[in-house]
């Protein structure tokens, strides 16, 4: 059954933090939704209706498209292990890139990663859980390293010209702002 809450109370910080995957909704106000997975240690609960997560290069950048049109997102966690349960923060959210003046607050909660290209700021309204008896159990492996080797082979600037290449424009058309 399904329980609203206005803010993340201590026992579902602490679900949070044990997750290995989260899931990110946007959508612009016309055209797809997407919906992303992420993991790597990029999400960080800065109160009790705040969290930030570090958006790492990909081969596209429609949340940061989307987030420019309609800032409305929906974060989604659940329990691959343990005891069944799903989390949906629901909030307004903001972009940061390097060049914006929140960017050392921000990326000084994260560890290093090759290729972090925005951070994601965002405003929690509602809290949801639901039961995840559906949910399949898995057991975590481990994080891949795929991405941050990646990214480390590219160097700052091979990444600053995969953004220019791949980054700027959503597949719907839409500007990113990675560089204005």
């Amino acid at each position: 059954m399904a329980q609203q809450y206005t803010e993340i109370n201590d026992v579902l910080q602490q679900f949070i933090e044990q997750q290995n995957i989260f899931f990110v909704a946007t959508a612009a106000s016309e055209g797809r939704v997407n919906l992303s997975p992420k993991g790597m240690n990029s999400f960080r609960i800065v109160n009790k209706n705040k969290v930030v997560w570090l958006n790492l290069t990909g081969s596209s950048n429609e949340t940061a498209a989307h987030l420019i049109e309609n800032d409305r997102l929906t974060l989604m966690f659940c329990a691959f292990e343990g005891k069944p349960l799903i989390l949906r923060l629901y909030g307004y959210a903001k972009v940061y890139h390097h060049r914006d003046s929140q960017w050392p607050h921000f990326i000084a909660l994260f560890p290093h990663f090759a290729g972090a290209r925005q951070i994601i700021e965002v405003e929690v309204d509602l809290v949801q859980t639901s039961c995840g008896f559906g949910v399949p159990r898995f057991d975590f492996v481990e994080q891949r390293e795929s991405l941050t080797e990646w990214a480390e082979k590219k160097g700052p600037e091979g990444l600053k010209e995969y953004w220019k290449q791949r980054n700027q424009i959503s597949l719907d058309g839409k500007p990113t702002k990675i560089f204005d």
